[in-house]
């Protein structure tokens, strides 16, 4: 053991250190060094000062990404939002409606982006498939979203829109599912695909007639070998079944008035 004595002032204003000092191990305290013995300062918070700043600065760094990528899809979502309620709204100017239009679309954009998050999909959709498939994972393929977001569509009984639900290649390994969104009385194939599992939540939209990604002929090995070639023929045909059931139930009737009885005589 290495003892230290210190008198006057300099025993006073470095009394705890001279008892450091005096417990200390010679090797030990030739290891820690000036660290001991120098007195804290100004400069020494100073110091610790920087050292936070630098430790945090990445931290820092990190969270400001985060907002700007936060704020960058919201704009993208709300430009999406906007166009895609001005398309519903072309596919017949005179008789659907704005807000109607305007719900709709709102709807879709946040209910895919809030059904990734809780399916819990990160990057490529047909990985997050693969791990459904093994079990790692429990919902998220393309079904799930065409009726998830349905379910919440069909209850504001759209008047001047109608809900289908849109199968490419059905019953094949490269099987999508989405909702199509037509107007009142119009064609299947005028209506506007609306596809939530394509881009992992960022909804995906177009024309049916449009979707180059889903063309008869072009999945498979053979689409690969098409390479940007169109073949302009749609692969999206209606499944009847669950478009029925996309339809909202029809209001209970009213019970029929029952006459009153007339008093015996």
């Amino acid at each position: 053991m290495r003892a230290t004595q210190r008198s006057g002032d300099n025993h006073n204003n470095s009394g705890f250190h001279s008892r450091i000092l005096e417990v200390t191990p010679s090797s030990e305290l030739s290891r820690l060094g000036p660290s001991l013995t120098k007195r804290p300062g100004r400069f020494g918070g100073l110091a610790f000062l920087i050292y936070f700043v630098r430790v945090n600065r990445r931290i820092l760094l990190i969270l400001v990404a985060i907002a700007i990528s936060s704020s960058l899809l919201r704009a993208q979502d709300e430009k999406s939002i906007n166009d895609l309620r001005n398309a519903l709204i072309a596919l017949s100017p005179r008789t659907v409606d704005f807000h109607e239009a305007e719900i709709l679309s709102v709807t879709a954009h946040t209910m895919s982006r809030q059904l990734a998050r809780e399916y819990g999909v990160n990057g490529d959709p047909a990985i997050h498939n693969y791990l459904i498939h093994i079990g790692l994972k429990k919902r998220g393929i393309c079904a799930d979203y065409t009726r998830d977001i349905g379910t919440r569509l069909k209850e504001f009984r759209f008047k001047t829109l109608v809900l289908h639900w849109g199968a490419a290649f059905a019953k094949e390994s490269e099987e999508n599912n989405a909702l199509v969104v037509t107007a009142r009385n119009q064609p299947f194939e005028d209506g506007m695909v609306l596809d939530g599992w394509r881009r992992a939540g960022r909804l995906f939209w177009c024309h049916v007639k449009d979707d180059h990604e889903y063309e008869a002929g072009r999945h498979g090995f053979l689409g690969h070998l098409g390479g940007h070639a169109h073949t302009g023929i749609t692969a999206w045909k209606e499944d009847l079944q669950e478009t029925a059931w996309l339809q909202p139930a029809p209001p209970p009737k009213p019970a029929p008035k029952r006459k009153p009885h007339k008093a015996a005589q």
